[in-house]
């Protein structure tokens, strides 16, 4: 309950204490090897996602290089291209990259597109300010269109910011979801369940409140660490302010260990409630939308992710916290939160008929 949440904190913000991935290793196959190639090159090593460390005779040894994956991509200059750029006889130089890992390519596969832009770009500006045209009609030949970009609340394009405030909370709500449903199967398990009864005068709301009570306490505490030091510390982008973050925290926690008590009511084993816990709480990565858009999955799967408490999480996180809308704007996930906190209602009498009449089995 402690030390888990905290490696896992430890662990995601550190890995990606960087923001974005810088230096991902390419190569270059420069068969023209001329003052333009090499500039090229140097270039392209200047990029900061992207790092030469190798150059190839030929295509082959490259591509064996990203087989062994020693790099994620290569730039390939064949021979006669710089002659071919100043005659204007279009040369064509390619590039490959591995998409195995999609950030990396994706980031391998812009920097490479990118050089290969640039090299076109200054070869043309070169001849028209030979014929005499000026600046401003060079730019308005060779890039028509200005792209003016502004990126909302994370303008460092930080995978932290993005990720961690995702993939943390949900290993929290994970362990959460094991630890109810094992908490209350435990007493079944070393016969401890008529002396929990009876201590709460057989009244099972007062029962459960009992031993969830503690837990909520102690995760509640775990989630504000969290937010502490990542808003806190690390200064991630909050402009929604406290109170959503606050709330958010409570009723995440809540919302958990209301699932987690609700498997245990439908399935009384300590042993199919928590595979069913910890297979719903896996899950709720996929669907929770951080990290493949809900609206692009298929119609039944997007039904069902309202059936996952880290959907609703991450919903009231990006519009209430992220982008600093009400908390109005958010109300049906609160809703839904809500909702989960309140399921162990409906199998009360279930629990307790378990804990009354049945024997564990192992």
């Amino acid at each position: 309950m402690v030390i888990f949440p905290v490696l896992v904190l430890v662990f995601f913000t550190s890995m990606m204490k960087s923001g974005v991935p810088q230096d991902l290793p390419i190569a270059v196959v420069d068969q023209d090897n001329t003052s333009t190639t090499r500039s090229l090159i140097r270039t392209l090593d200047a990029f900061q996602s992207s790092e030469v460390v190798a150059h190839y005779s030929n295509p082959a040894e490259a591509r064996n290089a990203i087989q062994r994956n020693q790099i994620y991509g290569f730039l390939y200059i064949p021979k006669g291209t710089t002659d071919g750029l100043l005659s204007q006889r279009q040369p064509k130089i390619s590039f490959y990259y591995s998409n195995t890992t999609l950030s990396a390519g994706g980031m391998v596969y812009k920097d490479l597109k990118t050089i290969a832009t640039l090299g076109s770009a200054a070869v043309g500006k070169a001849t028209m300010q030979a014929k005499g045209f000026t600046d401003e009609q060079i730019m308005a030949f060779l890039q028509p269109i200005k792209v003016d970009a502004h990126l909302l609340n994370n303008p460092w394009v930080s995978y932290n910011s993005y990720l961690s405030t995702f993939f943390i909370p949900g290993c929290i709500l994970l362990f959460v979801f094991l630890i109810t449903p094992y908490s209350i199967g435990t007493e079944l398990k070393f016969n401890r369940s008529k002396e929990w009864i009876a201590m709460a005068d057989g009244n099972m709301f007062v029962a459960l409140t009992g031993k969830l009570l503690p837990q909520f306490l102690i995760f509640a505490v775990i989630m504000f660490g969290h937010y502490y030091y990542t808003f806190g510390v690390l200064h991630f982008p909050h402009p929604g302010g406290a109170l959503p973050i606050a709330l958010l925290g409570i009723l995440s926690v809540l919302a958990a260990q209301g699932l987690g008590a609700f498997f245990f009511g439908l399935l009384p084993s300590l042993r199919m409630s928590m595979s069913i816990s910890s297979l719903w709480a896996v899950l709720s990565f996929t669907t929770g939308g951080g990290a493949f858009p809900v609206f692009a999955m298929d119609t039944p799967i997007e039904a069902l992710s309202y059936l996952f408490p880290m959907r609703h999480y991450y919903m009231i996180y990006q519009i209430c916290v992220f982008n600093g809308y009400s908390l109005s704007y958010a109300w049906l996930y609160v809703v839904f939160l809500v909702a989960f906190a309140c399921l162990p209602m409906l199998v009360l009498n279930r629990i307790r008929k378990a804990m009354i009449e049945y024997e564990y089995i192992p």
